[in-house]
């Protein structure tokens, strides 16, 4: 390969753009408007505008991109991670158009990417596994006679997504309906594909991955483990390699298992291999994604090898540099930097970045898609950077992510970082006592944090902007004093105003997804009224008193952080 089109965009488009440029190789970069500024855009050799819209019109429309994969003159395509990397049908769309695929093959995506099927191969290779349903589930109802089968709590996910999006845990039976609806609009949304499935939920268990990468030679090596147990809404917060607190055995029966399976369905690649740890030591799979993980960095960080450069050897048709699992060197935490709120329940904040300084210093890496002056779109996901920091010890690498997150400083969106420097004082999180963290240790042990002060959008600065020419992005800046007497653009709907306690408000931007009851009708206190979706996640709508409501805006509806939404009369 000579040049290559990253389908994606933030970090992982700049960490791509980066090992193309340490393999010798030209990087093109693809951008939706609300990108345009984007600072992975302005680090790639090239840039190509997808036009106005949501992942549907842009990054997951293949047509167009394989269009500017055309027009560039790229000869290869990596997927990154989300979006439509899991997707068989690019792959081969890729393929079919002459160029090179960074990924495993098409029907191996098919296979694995299914997860109903995924956990077939696990069981024939003698992989541990719950109970789960055969197949998609076509219906809630067909939801909840599942989990009435297998009892509770039940775990709905995504059947062609991943990374937590579409998936729920239902711990009671009468929730399983919504739950399942839910998660089907957010695999929708996320994946393009909204069939789900369900198996049991082991409660409080430990998320255990390990890192594989295969060649087309025949070579398949385990690179370690990471543990990943420390997420909020079923996505992960701290990942860190190799996996603590486990024994041995069970590091040499997950690693055993993920070889197994990737060799059963011919895998070439860099894959992840999941399983779920219960506090009794019960391990079971859990599914593969058949990409590049988010937390990559980790088990890059304790081997020495870097992932994305062998995705490329591998598509490259080169054997891999390594033959055997490496001993890891060290510990290394990954801390995602997220634009969200931990005080409020973990609330995406879209906005400017007024300030971003990062910390530095010994053991200390920073993946970062954003800078000061970034614009953090509610259209997309909400991580802005990945802080990862590396130790001798995972003792030393505590303490250097302490120093670490307390040099980090990000003003003008809320951001995770007061939740990362408080779970490091958790004796939980940190092991005195032993390892007691589980996947949905926050939710329900967590001691939480004071929501972040409200921050008002900053006018003025240096405007970036750019010109396309044949679709190309050429940049150009322009002091912000010349748009200083245009209007802002503004939310469909706005604010209900200060003090006003019969209205019903977004909690977050972000788009009115629907309507849980109808417009009149007798609500409770603390009802869930309406679904408000931004970043790709759903946020529930309460309603603040009881009494009858009335609709102000419609499904649909952009919507301004507190906007009117109904009111209570």
């Amino acid at each position: 390969m000579k040049k290559l089109l990253i389908a994606n965009r933030g970090e992982i488009a700049i960490r791509i753009a980066r090992a193309a440029r340490d393999y010798g190789i030209a990087s093109v970069a693809i951008y939706s408007d609300a990108d345009a500024n984007s600072l992975y855009v302005e680090l790639a050799d090239e840039a190509y505008g997808l036009g106005p819209g949501r992942p549907a019109d842009t990054y997951l429309n293949i047509e167009k991109i394989l269009g500017i994969a055309r027009t560039s003159g790229a000869d290869a395509v990596h997927p990154g991670y989300g979006f439509l990397s899991e997707r068989s049908e690019f792959a081969k769309a890729v393929i079919d158009a002459g160029l090179t695929w960074v990924g495993p093959a098409p029907d191996v995506i098919t296979a694995l990417g299914d997860k109903v099927e995924a956990r077939r191969i696990a069981a024939k290779v003698g992989a541990p596994l719950v109970t789960g349903s055969d197949g998609p589930l076509n219906s809630a109802a067909e939801a909840i006679a599942f989990a009435r089968q297998v009892g509770m709590p039940l775990a709905i996910k995504a059947a062609f997504g991943g990374g937590g999006r579409g998936m729920k845990v239902a711990w009671k039976l009468e929730e399983v309906g919504e739950l399942f609806d839910s998660a089907v609009r957010e695999a929708t949304e996320a994946f393009g594909r909204g069939e789900c499935y369900a198996e049991q939920f082991l409660d409080k268990p430990r998320h255990i991955e390990a890192q594989v990468i295969a060649d087309s030679h025949g070579n398949t090596v385990v690179l370690g483990t990471r543990d990943c147990s420390l997420q909020r809404r079923n996505q992960k917060l701290v990942e860190e390699a190799p996996a603590p607190f486990i024994t041995e055995d069970q590091r040499a029966r997950i690693h055993d298992a993920a070889r197994a399976i990737c060799d059963e369905a011919g895998y070439t690649g860099a894959g992840t291999v999941e399983f779920l740890l219960s506090g009794n030591g019960v391990i079971s799979f859990l599914e593969v994604n058949t990409r590049l993980q988010v937390e990559h960095p980790v088990t890059e960080e304790t081997t020495g090898v870097d992932i994305v450069i062998e995705q490329l050897r591998i598509a490259d048709g080169l054997p891999l540099s390594v033959t055997e699992t490496p001993h890891p060197r060290g510990h290394t935490f990954e801390f995602r930097i997220n634009a969200e709120d931990p005080g409020r329940g973990f609330l995406p904040t879209p906005g400017l970045v007024k300030r971003f300084r990062a910390p530095a210093g010994p053991g200390v890496r920073l993946d970062a898609g954003v800078e000061t002056g970034s614009e953090i779109s509610g259209l997309y996901d909400s991580m802005m950077a990945k802080l990862i920091v590396t130790g001798a010890s995972r003792e030393e690498a505590l303490i250097r992510a302490r120093r670490a997150l307390a040099e980090f400083e990000i003003e003008g969106v809320a951001s995770v970082l007061p939740f990362h420097r408080a779970v490091l004082e958790e004796r939980d999180f940190t092991g005195e006592d032993g390892f007691k963290v589980y996947t949905n240790w926050i939710e329900t042990a967590f001691r939480g944090i004071e929501p972040a002060p409200r921050v008002d959008p900053v006018e003025g600065g240096f405007i970036r902007s750019f010109i396309e020419i044949d679709g190309k992005r050429h940049a150009i800046g322009l002091p912000g004093a010349l748009f200083s007497g245009m209007a802002a653009p503004q939310a469909t709907a706005g604010s209900a105003g200060p003090g006003n306690a019969n209205a019903v408000t977004a909690p977050i931007p972000g788009t009115l997804q629907k309507w849980l009851v109808e417009d009149g009708a007798e609500v409770n206190d603390g009802e869930a009224v309406a679904l408000v979706e931004a970043m790709k996640m759903e946020t529930r709508v309460h309603a603040p008193k009881a009494g009858r409501i009335k609709f102000t805006a419609k499904p649909g509806t952009t919507v301004a952080l507190g906007a009117e939404l109904a009111t209570i009369g």
